[in-house]
């Protein structure tokens, strides 16, 4: 909507300047037009440039246009695994509402740190949810029978969060849409069964073109967008964004030196309307 704005009003700028060049045409002579034709093409030479270094520099996140943006939103996060080591969570919750852990991943494996990690940040005042790394090899329901063996009773957490990226070399050579769409359908179902509640999904921009646009977009999204805001590759179709994966927070001690941080569309209150209420399921 911003953009949409800014380009309306460069649109009325343009415009009042061409009437101007229409109204004065007659009374310029031939030089003065060529002399105006090279300042016009000086001055869109100069923007192009600006643009492209621009560009280069937010590529390699020398500019950080993301943390400006999400500056705006009430509601902040992190998420972790076992990448960030021992944490401790009494540091790491300071001006953090929510935390998303990782639990599982495919149909077998549990990350090594998550008990440590559900429990203790289950001390803080963190709204806290529990993510599950999408395998692209194993079966959905096996993978849903290993999150809830492992995660359990969700109570006053955030619904359960499947995690779909690429992963090895499932970029250059990525998997069968219905074959995915199978796996991750039968996995969500599974889930929303056992929890009465729709799972989040986290998506790359690349991966929801490929796999949720037009199949699961009714469920709550968490999107990855460290670039640019997630308006100008989702639109408002998310609840959830990781606008930067190179943060860097006091309360870690793994070998990995940066954390993921996100962002909630919405207040607190409208967060905790998200938590499970439910003491038997």
């Amino acid at each position: 909507m911003e953009q949409t704005k800014l380009l309306s009003g460069q649109e009325n700028e343009y415009r009042v300047i061409c009437e101007q060049e229409k109204k004065n045409k007659e009374d310029l002579n031939k030089k003065s037009r060529k002399k105006r034709r090279c300042f016009w093409a000086a001055g869109i030479c100069s923007l192009a440039a600006v643009g492209a270094v621009t560009g280069v520099l937010v590529l390699r996140k020398e500019i950080r246009i993301n943390p400006m943006v999400a500056g705006g939103y009430e509601v902040h996060g992190v998420d972790v695994s076992h990448y960030q080591g021992t944490i401790d969570w009494d540091v790491l919750s300071q001006n953090q509402d929510f935390a998303f852990i990782k639990a599982t991943e495919g149909s077998t494996h549990v990350d090594e740190r998550f008990l440590d990690n559900w429990q203790a940040a289950g001390q803080t005042h963190l709204y806290l949810g529990a993510y599950h790394f999408f395998s692209f090899d194993s079966e959905g329901d096996k993978q849903a029978a290993s999150y809830i063996e492992t995660v359990g009773d969700l109570d006053g957490k955030l619904a359960p969060v499947v995690d779909v990226e690429y992963y090895g070399n499932k970029r250059s050579d990525p998997p069968k849409r219905a074959e995915v769409v199978r796996n991750l359908t039968a996995m969500l179902d599974a889930l929303e069964q056992h929890y009465e509640v729709k799972p989040i999904i986290y998506t790359t921009y690349t991966i929801y073109n490929e796999y949720i646009k037009g199949e699961f977009e009714d469920y709550p999204l968490w999107v990855r967008s460290v670039y640019c805001p997630p308006s100008v590759l989702f639109g408002n179709n998310w609840s959830f964004w990781q606008y930067m994966d190179t943060a860097m927070l006091d309360g870690y001690t793994g070998a990995e030196q940066y954390i993921d941080v996100n962002v909630f569309r919405g207040t607190r209150q409208e967060l905790e309307k998200m938590t499970i209420q439910k003491t038997m399921y």
